[in-house]
């Protein structure tokens, strides 16, 4: 029940958040996304619902030969209580008004009550479709894999689907 109504305020922050400042005119550089999904989906014994949130500075980012690359940092949290807190890079890929974001991010996995990955040291790799809408909105799906690369005794991976609503500010 904490989980849903975490994810309604979320919701609704970024929503309402953008009228004061429209109001006071300031420019828009800040994305934020609250997300939510389903975690580990392909492991029927530990998989569990998620929320979480990320957050990117478009002043960062940087064109370059593999397209415009930002730096995007956030955290998600799982029913079973397992979390994951992440800063990595992105790059921006715009098809009209479809936008293509795959993402890189090294992080801190803590296993709570949830799903034993091996290391807390993840590796969570991202791909990433979204729509724009209007009042610089996204509304997106995201895959990811997290992965210790080895470095623990074990290495299970998961395998998480996501639906993103990104807002501007």
């Amino acid at each position: 029940m904490k989980f849903k109504i975490l994810f309604v305020f979320s919701y609704f922050f970024l929503l309402i958040l953008p009228l004061k400042a429209e109001e006071n005119k300031f420019e828009k550089n800040t994305e934020l996304s609250v997300y939510t999904g389903m975690f580990d989906f392909s492991d029927n014994g530990k998989r569990s619902s998620l929320i979480g949130f990320q957050h990117q500075d478009e002043e960062l980012n940087r064109d370059t030969f593999l397209g415009n690359l930002s730096p995007i940092t956030g955290a998600m949290i799982t029913a079973d209580n397992a979390s994951y807190f992440y800063t990595g890079v992105q790059a921006n890929y715009k098809i009209g008004n479809l936008n293509f974001t795959p993402s890189f991010t090294p992080g801190y996995y803590s296993q709570g009550d949830g799903k034993d990955l091996g290391h807390a040291l993840e590796f969570k790799s991202e791909l990433q479709l979204s729509l724009d809408l209007p009042a610089d909105s996204q509304l997106g799906f995201s895959y990811n894999h997290l992965s210790n690369a080895s470095l623990g005794d074990k290495n299970p991976g998961a395998n998480s689907y996501m639906f993103n609503l990104f807002k501007k500010f």
